[in-house]
């Protein structure tokens, strides 16, 4: 994860008369909170007391921890657009893959253009996260598929952290290059390209998947990114149920993300191991996919996250807001539970303890919003309106960035 430097030279900031907050599992209203040293030091009921100097009035708003937004695919260039048309024409997503487009149609676009356009776009789609509150991001490589430019997309990624908080992921194995032997493609990537990536990868992926990898590939590839220091997640049972959560569950994986084909052999190994289910409402949508197993994960306690699956293809979607509000009417998770995936659950995803809440102790990462004009200040009130919410402030180590 990049690198943020020392918290311990801010000044204190107290949010007072913080008219709702959600601490990452409740609702807390008429609160004051005091940030200092990049994290929140005090949480207590409002006073009457006047505001001071290092005071700002939250009167009538919000408060949320910062979002975490815990699988995107955040740099790429070029248009998937044809693949869209397509896919409303009938073809599906695993088709048009297979004959060459997809994924492949964004690698070619991606490997053509310079240093300077990738990292001006991602620049551009952080921002627009950071207006609505997203204070961590996960990006995922994959749009490369060589050494060089699977290296390269990481660089560019952990060079466009700040104000955010960017985690990083290397996704070599996010398809087979049609121009290349896939024995040694796999080769490579458990090998040089891995190598190449370490410097700026906080964890490994791989989509296991009917025309990506198979279950042995997928295994032998999270083994090595494993062995390699790598934190470990999977794109699972997306398409076709292959039993790769299973596998990387007992890897000990972070996350799964998908799952619309998740079996009940995978929810066990989930729930042993702890890893949390990543929902990507944005993609089950686009590919008119049906809904994960979410009854099951809830009763097997698994954790359960919401993200964007930000992609040029299958979840051209970056409002977090809106996925929320989609895992609740497309696969009927509560309010309360939309809200712990986008913040306490997604930072679980990727390993970031005190990130995503609010609490004392926890990191200082905080959003405040006004409420929809004549509603309540209640933070299931933003779950409820499907998405375009605007931080009016953001707080990253209790600095203020917006």
């Amino acid at each position: 994860m990049t690198d943020r430097g020392t918290a311990t030279q801010k000044p204190p900031t107290g949010l007072r008369n913080v008219t709702a907050l959600w601490t990452g599992d409740e609702v807390v209203t008429g609160v004051d909170v005091t940030m200092e040293a990049g994290r929140v030091v005090t949480i207590e009921r409002s006073s009457s007391r006047p505001l001071s100097a290092i005071d700002i009035d939250a009167s009538g708003l919000i408060a949320m921890p910062g979002l975490v937004d815990c699988h995107t695919h955040a740099v790429w260039a070029g248009t998937r657009l044809g693949d869209f048309v397509r896919r409303q024409s009938g073809e599906s997503y695993a088709t048009i893959l297979e004959g060459g487009g997809g994924i492949h149609t964004t690698v070619t676009a991606t490997r053509s253009a310079s240093d300077s356009v990738l990292r001006e776009l991602c620049q551009a789609r952080l921002a627009a996260m950071l207006a609505g509150g997203v204070t961590t991001v996960e990006i995922k490589s994959g749009y490369a598929l060589t050494i060089e430019g699977e290296a390269r997309l990481l660089r560019i990624a952990r060079e466009c952290s700040g104000p955010q908080r960017v985690v990083t992921t290397f996704l070599g194995a996010h398809a087979i290059p049609p121009d290349r032997d896939r024995a040694a493609y796999v080769d490579q990537v458990c090998g040089p390209m891995l190598a190449a990536c370490l410097p700026y990868a906080d964890g490994i992926d791989v989509y296991c998947d009917r025309g990506a990898f198979t279950l042995a590939e997928a295994e032998r590839i999270l083994r090595a990114g494993k062995a390699a220091g790598l934190s470990v997640r999977a794109h699972a049972e997306q398409v076709q149920a292959t039993g790769v959560a299973a596998v990387a569950a007992r890897l000990g994986a972070l996350s799964c993300d998908h799952l619309e084909r998740l079996d009940d052999a995978g929810i066990a190994a989930m729930a042993a191991a702890g890893t949390v289910a990543v929902l990507l409402p944005g993609a089950m949508l686009y590919l008119h996919d049906t809904a994960p197993p979410v009854a099951k994960l809830r009763a097997a306690g698994i954790p359960m996250s919401v993200a964007t699956d930000f992609n040029p293809g299958s979840s051209p979607v970056r409002d977090l807001w809106t996925c929320a509000t989609l895992a609740c009417l497309t696969m009927g998770l509560s309010p309360e539970e939309a809200l712990a995936g986008i913040t306490v659950n997604a930072a679980r995803a990727l390993g970031l303890p005190g990130v995503g809440e609010l609490r004392v102790g926890s990191v200082a990462d905080v959003a405040l919003y006004r409420p929809p004009p004549g509603d309540l200040a209640d933070p299931r009130v933003l779950v409820q309106y499907m998405g375009g919410h605007q931080a009016e402030m953001v707080f990253i180590d209790g600095a203020r960035v917006r």
